[in-house]
């Protein structure tokens, strides 16, 4: 069931409701300045744990003074564990690393040096982020795995999150913090297809909250998210156990939906109840030359969309890497920091054909500010209501 808006309160700034967060993989979403991403709408980023600790490294984290230093970024910051990277990895291939109850061991893939991620050193890693929400060492399997596997990975999760809630709550008491100054701490809901899985995840992690203090006085989690893929053998959203996931996740905790999505599985999930969404799919888009463009009625189709279900298409790709567009003069608009800055889809064209950087940076930009504006649309409905 869809959610109302909520305002977020974090260190960096206020967060509304629904809202989409661009993947800054290595502190930086890539190709962007930081001045070009806030142009766009854009005000929350995510930042990858596991790559920050191989690169640049936490002992350079620390002495900059946190991610944020280290980005000049000034707005929030959400960090994942690590931990889907991590397990990517050994799943492909299974001489990288092993999964065993203490964490995740790896060999780095930048100078094979070998690693062990604990729930403990996860939470420790992030709190040296100093990021403003971050998310408990999970055990994330396909969803083809056997239903044997993803069970036990379920109780693992579980028995991780008790872990990392206790080192939230050393962390806590170390670093002095408060109700206002501390980082949200999100749990991660697996069970691959099974809803019966889904169902045992969540109940094992409030149950985990309600058990163990946060340090700060807190019995729940700050926000819950959806782990595991999202889409199916065949690429189709899992609508059913998305959906049956939602409505599992407590009032008291955001609803976070990992890895979505397009802009009508965004406008999907937020009917089912989920409020934060994360991708890479506008600046990935950009990077091989697609934008994407509104259809003229879109708010209409979107507020149908959201209040009935049913979808009609309320954008269109354009692909400007197509012959079709050597000479095409239409006016493509990119905000700046001070305006608008407006290309030709001819000379974008061009730049892309040419290799220049400064082509999928253009298309980047636009894709983020028409998430931005897709999800300012979604809230405003959503207040209308």
């Amino acid at each position: 069931m869809q959610r109302p808006t909520r305002t977020i309160h974090t260190p960096h700034g206020d967060i509304q409701t629904p809202f989409f967060m661009p993947d800054a993989t290595r502190a930086s979403v890539r190709g962007l300045a930081r001045e070009d991403v806030r142009a766009t709408g854009i005000t929350e980023m995510v930042v990858n744990t596991y790559h920050l600790m191989l690169q640049p490294g936490m002992d350079v984290v620390r002495r900059v003074g946190g991610v944020h230093a280290l980005m000049g970024w000034e707005r929030p910051l959400l960090s994942d564990s690590g931990g889907y990277q991590v397990y990517s990895l050994i799943h492909k291939n299974a001489q990288l690393g092993t999964i065993v109850e203490e964490g995740a061991r790896f060999r780095s893939v930048v100078d094979g040096s070998q690693h062990l991620l604990t729930p403990e050193k996860s939470i420790s890693i992030q709190a040296d982020l100093g990021v403003d929400m971050m998310v408990v060492l999970d055990d994330p399997r396909p969803n083809t795995a056997s239903y044997d596997d993803i069970a036990a990975a379920v109780e693992r999760t579980i028995r991780w999150a008790a872990r990392c809630r206790r080192a939230y709550a050393t962390q806590a008491r170390v670093r002095g913090w408060t109700q206002e100054t501390r980082p949200k701490l999100f749990a991660v809901i697996q069970g691959g297809p099974y809803a019966e899985l889904r169902t045992r995840c969540a109940q094992g992690l409030v149950d985990v909250a309600q058990r163990i203090d946060d340090g700060c006085g807190n019995t729940h989690w700050d926000g819950i998210g959806f782990g595991g893929r999202h889409i199916d053998a065949q690429g189709r959203l899992m609508e059913d156990v998305l959906a049956q996931t939602a409505a599992l996740i407590p009032e008291t905790s955001l609803a976070f939906a990992l890895g979505i999505g397009t802009p009508e599985d965004i406008v999907r999930c937020v009917r089912m109840g989920w409020e934060m969404f994360d991708c890479v799919i506008p600046t990935h888009e950009g990077r091989h030359g697609r934008a994407f463009m509104w259809t003229q009625d879109a708010r209409e189709r979107i507020a149908q969309f959201l209040t009935t279900g049913t979808y009609t298409p309320f954008y269109n790709y354009v692909n400007v890497r197509t012959a079709t567009h050597r000479t095409d003069m239409r006016a493509l608009h990119v905000p700046i920091h001070n305006g608008e800055a407006t290309y030709t889809y001819a000379y974008v064209h061009h730049l892309l054909k040419v290799n220049d950087p400064l082509g999928p940076a253009i298309l980047a930009r636009h894709n983020l500010a028409f998430y931005a504006q897709l999800m300012y649309i979604l809230r405003s409905q959503i207040m209308d209501k």
